[in-house]
């Protein structure tokens, strides 16, 4: 009778850890499902370099993007074609350099500032998701401030892409580093789940 109850209670927990296992293994799928191209190949971005990494130079640069963000998607939110959308920013370029400008002197800084709009601004490569976006040159307005050697910070303009902070996506060596924890992690798993299956297999002989 006992051998009985001991075996049922090995089917139960059986039949517990399984749909986890399932589960799991469904959302990863999920997962890689969703990592997926975002930025499409005709699209203009915006990249603001700051003066210095120090953090006055990083609160006038993010200050700048809220204000010249908030103008340009006002802009461009009812426009659909990639055309019109280029045409449009390339009046405005003056108008996006007055914003930028009067938020620095808000700001009492003595910084240069650059604007300029073109099919051949430099990015670095950024990793978003699982989708790189490899280095090269993209169309974009570039925002220069003083010397631009600090951290930069951009976005995708057309289509309005700016609720996505690309610039918090992850560099290819600290890409790297993610892949070894998962993998570690993961071997992690499979010998701890076969421990289990082996404790349970020892316990019911």
């Amino acid at each position: 009778m006992r051998r009985v109850m001991i075996s049922a209670l090995i089917f139960m927990i059986i039949l517990v850890i399984m749909p986890v296992q399932i589960l799991s293994k469904e959302a990863g799928t999920s997962s890689a499902q969703s990592d997926i191209k975002v930025i499409p190949d005709e699209a203009i971005r915006l990249r603001i370099l700051a003066n210095s990494d120090k953090p006055n130079d990083q609160k006038l640069k993010r200050k700048v993007r809220d204000e010249v963000n908030a103008s340009i998607t006002e802009w461009v939110e009812d426009i659909t074609d990639i055309n019109d959308a280029r045409k449009l920013i390339q009046e405005k370029i003056p108008e996006i350099r007055a914003i930028a400008a009067n938020v620095v002197q808000k700001e009492s800084e003595q910084q240069d500032l650059e604007v300029k709009y073109g099919k051949n601004i430099t990015f670095p490569a950024k990793l978003y998701g699982s989708y790189m976006y490899p280095p090269g040159e993209y169309e974009a307005v570039l925002i220069t401030l003083g010397e631009g050697k600090g951290a930069n910070w951009w976005c995708v303009l057309f289509p309005p892409l700016c609720f996505l902070d690309f610039s918090n996506g992850t560099s290819v060596a600290e890409a790297e580093g993610t892949e070894t924890e998962e993998k570690v992690q993961n071997e992690d798993d499979e010998k701890e789940e076969a421990e289990v299956k082996f404790f349970l297999f020892e316990w019911f002989s």
